[in-house]
């Protein structure tokens, strides 16, 4: 989760894309619990909508969508995003492929450790089968690494390619391959093939206890958010007008949607299992987000509403660790809580969750004023 310099188009004046960093920020807002207010207002509150909010911050048992199903998936595609950008500055400043490489390489290895540590706090240094491998950290580095080798050495045409072409093994492997005891096209939570493999193949912890949805095989269909998310910053940094980057987002957008729903009537949408119709929804999703943002931030210039969300932006990794290292809520609780004292006491929490993302923000708007990002 790095903040970069983006360009807009080869001619090499330097321009950040507020955009970019405010779609992130809007999305790190919910990985980092922002939500967590509202999910504790459910049924506390005679408003309908409220509820209808709340159910759509919580993941599905197994099949299904809801809102936040999206969440990390789009920060695979802006992280595609990022790769475009960053690549194209890296080959006009004339580094070599082999530079490049080593860069995402190493970048990716730091990722898998930080998220090595996310995911085992406490680490068991002495139990390491209670070590957990899979993570948000490790995935988004591995899929950083392998678009970068991807973007470095097809067109759009061929890494269109390579994302069809991987949504389909994926999709014949999970429906061709028997899975012991369970025979083939078992997709329940105890048969399928992305759990035997994890079982058999990926060492420690596995979240599900049965499969890891960040193991081994669910890799392959999610790095193909981050591609979708290149091909996306590719239109983004052109020299197209900016009617017609827009219009070429909303038209791959849409495509994606009609597939997803295509093949969701087979293989059903959903993010335990990373279907093919499910990564074509949220890279669907994910080109309209896009779009929305660019238009109104970058095109039409309403900017100042945006300055919330690039302030968590700016500093995504900083606040993803941070909050698994400090208690934000006990020390809001501790500051606030005889403001709401008087308020019946199972309001406390939402107030307590409310002021922890208040002080979340004000420690990274203290970074963005002294200009400290964390970078990797």
């Amino acid at each position: 989760m790095s903040t970069i310099d983006l360009t807009a188009g080869d001619a090499g004046k330097s321009k950040r894309l507020m955009s970019v960093d405010a779609l992130r920020g809007f999305d790190m807002l919910f990985i980092t619990g922002g939500g967590t207010f509202i999910t504790r207002m459910e049924g506390k509150t005679t408003w309908p909508w409220i509820d209808t909010m709340a159910g759509q911050l919580e993941h599905p048992a197994w099949f299904g969508f809801t809102f936040y199903d999206f969440i990390f998936p789009l920060f695979l595609f802006i992280s595609g995003v990022s790769v475009a950008f960053s690549l194209s500055r890296d080959i006009r400043n004339g580094l070599t492929k082999a530079v490049m490489y080593r860069k995402a390489f190493w970048r990716m290895i730091i990722l898998i450790i930080l998220g090595m540590i996310d995911k085992n706090i406490p680490f068991t240094f002495f139990d390491p089968q209670e070590i957990r491998l899979g993570s948000v950290l490790g995935r988004i580095g591995m899929a950083g690494f392998i678009c970068t080798i991807l973007y470095l050495n097809f067109s759009w045409r061929g890494l269109l390619a390579w994302i069809g072409g991987i949504l389909l093994v994926y999709y014949a492997l999970i429906f061709l391959v028997p899975v012991p005891g369970y025979g083939v096209g078992n997709l329940t939570f105890e048969g399928n093939l992305v759990g035997w493999l994890d079982r058999n193949f990926l060492p420690g912890r596995l979240l599900q206890k049965t499969y890891d949805e960040l193991g081994l095989l669910t890799q392959f269909p999610a790095l193909c958010l981050t591609v979708f998310g290149a091909l996306a910053g590719d239109v983004l940094r052109s020299n197209k007008k900016e009617y017609k980057k827009i219009q070429t987002l909303i038209i791959a957008g849409l495509i994606c949607l009609a597939l997803a729903s295509i093949w969701s009537l087979h293989f059903p949408i959903g993010k335990r299992l990373w279907t093919s119709s499910f990564i074509l929804l949220t890279a669907g999703m994910a080109f309209l987000t896009m779009t929305l943002f660019y238009w109104v931030i970058d095109v039409l210039k309403y900017q100042r509403w945006a300055f919330f969300f690039q302030v968590i932006g700016l500093n995504s990794l900083t606040i993803y660790m941070a909050v698994r290292f400090i208690d934000f809520e006990y020390t809001a609780h501790r500051i606030l809580s005889g403001l709401y004292a008087p308020l019946p006491e199972e309001w406390h929490n939402v107030f307590d969750a409310l002021g922890a993302f208040t002080l979340v923000w004000l420690m990274l708007y203290f970074l963005y004023r002294n200009k400290i990002f964390v970078k990797v």
